[in-house]
């Protein structure tokens, strides 16, 4: 059950730096400017906040995860292993070259859990 919580936490700490990386000319922007209420005026930085902000999402969900390792929630990893299968396969049909096949690998590792195939 570490296993996944890794998964989710590799995914945040990726999301987070690649985020930051790619949207490096709009966050400059952003910073320069004052940050506050300076996402809204177009797309390329509305893009930016919400693909990175996700990051420290799944890094929360990590950290969750790892709780429930410790306490042996199995029940709770199934039903985050399901959400993440919907969401991943929802993702790839909306974009098949994308990183959701690393989530959706991501949510048979934590259903594997769940039923107690892996620890």
């Amino acid at each position: 059950m570490v296993a996944a919580a890794w998964i989710l936490l590799a995914l945040g700490i990726g999301h987070t730096l690649y985020g930051l990386v790619w949207f490096r000319v709009p966050f400059s922007e952003v910073f320069r400017e004052g940050f506050v209420n300076k996402f809204k005026s177009n797309e390329s930085r509305r893009s930016a906040f919400w693909f990175t902000i996700f990051g420290p999402l799944l890094m929360m969900s990590g950290h969750i995860s790892f709780y429930l390792a410790n306490t042996a929630n199995r029940e709770l990893f199934l039903i985050i292993g399901f959400y993440m299968l919907i969401i991943s396969l929802i993702g790839i049909l909306a974009l098949p070259k994308s990183p959701f096949w690393l989530a959706l690998i991501g949510s048979l590792v934590f259903i594997a859990a769940g039923y107690g195939w892996i620890n």
